[in-house]
């Protein structure tokens, strides 16, 4: 009996094949979208490492309740002064990283 050889992908060849290649703007889109995805369960996640509820956390920032959850959720269409002020109020150390194609 003949045994078939499994291929194995690696995660960015699949997000070649199926989403597309670095440099596209479906590939782009995605993985903006990804990083606003990670930066709002960053957020929630320490958030409740700190134990505050959203409306403890949004009176410290000084927004809504609802602003919060909205970060949490996804972090789109918000300032970079929000979310640095929303990490300051979790005690946190934020770093940011640019690189230059």
């Amino acid at each position: 009996m003949k045994t078939k050889k499994i291929k194995i992908y690696t995660h960015d060849q699949i997000k070649d094949k199926f989403i597309g290649k670095r440099g596209t703007t479906a590939r782009e889109k995605y993985e903006f979208d990804l990083s606003l995805d990670l930066l709002g369960e960053t957020i929630r996640a320490t958030r409740l490492q700190r134990n505050l509820t959203q409306e403890q956390l949004g009176k410290l920032v000084g927004v809504q309740k609802a602003q919060i959850s909205k970060l949490e959720k996804k972090a789109n269409n918000v300032t970079i002064e929000t979310i640095l002020k929303v990490f300051m109020a979790l005690k946190a150390t934020v770093s940011f990283s640019v690189e230059l194609g």
